[in-house]
């Protein structure tokens, strides 16, 4: 009697595993239903939680790296091994801030600036990341703009 009274009713523990399975099958739904432009384009708010998801405190991760970014750029890398061009520097960010974005429905972008902290936030650089505003796709990163110095 006591082991049946501390052990879960088979029903329950199956219940719960369903509403488990339903809340990660909903938390896996394409990051293009959730846009609510109304008109298929990323808002900003999105591009800025993808663009604070996507780089993290210290740059973005494997995954990120694989994943978060246009063919293009994927090319763009590969064509500068010794250069993260993802974070337009050779190490990496003590931390990193995303600024406002700002997006452009014509043209069907959106960027922010992005700055990097270094040499534990006593120096900053910024560059400037792009992403495609197209809902109808995953979220990506398109393109980022080192600019130049001097």
């Amino acid at each position: 009697m006591f082991r049946n009274a501390s052990r879960p009713n088979r029903w329950s523990v199956i219940a719960v595993g369903w509403v488990a399975a339903l809340g990660i099958a909903a938390a896996a739904v394409p990051a293009a239903a959730a846009a609510t432009d109304g008109n298929d384009r990323y808002t900003a708010k999105e591009i800025h939680t993808f663009l604070e998801d996507f780089y993290g405190e210290h740059g973005p991760g494997d995954f990120a790296r694989k994943y978060g970014i246009s063919p293009q750029l994927k090319e763009k890398v590969a064509d500068n091994p010794e250069f993260d061009v993802l974070l337009c520097a050779q190490n990496i960010p003590a931390s990193i801030d995303i600024g406002p974005v700002t997006t452009a429905q014509s043209a069907r972008v959106g960027w922010a600036t992005v700055s990097t902290y270094w040499n534990g936030g006593s120096d900053k650089a910024d560059f400037t990341a792009y992403v495609d505003l197209d809902a109808t796709r995953p979220i990506q990163l398109l393109d980022v703009d080192c600019g130049s110095e001097g």
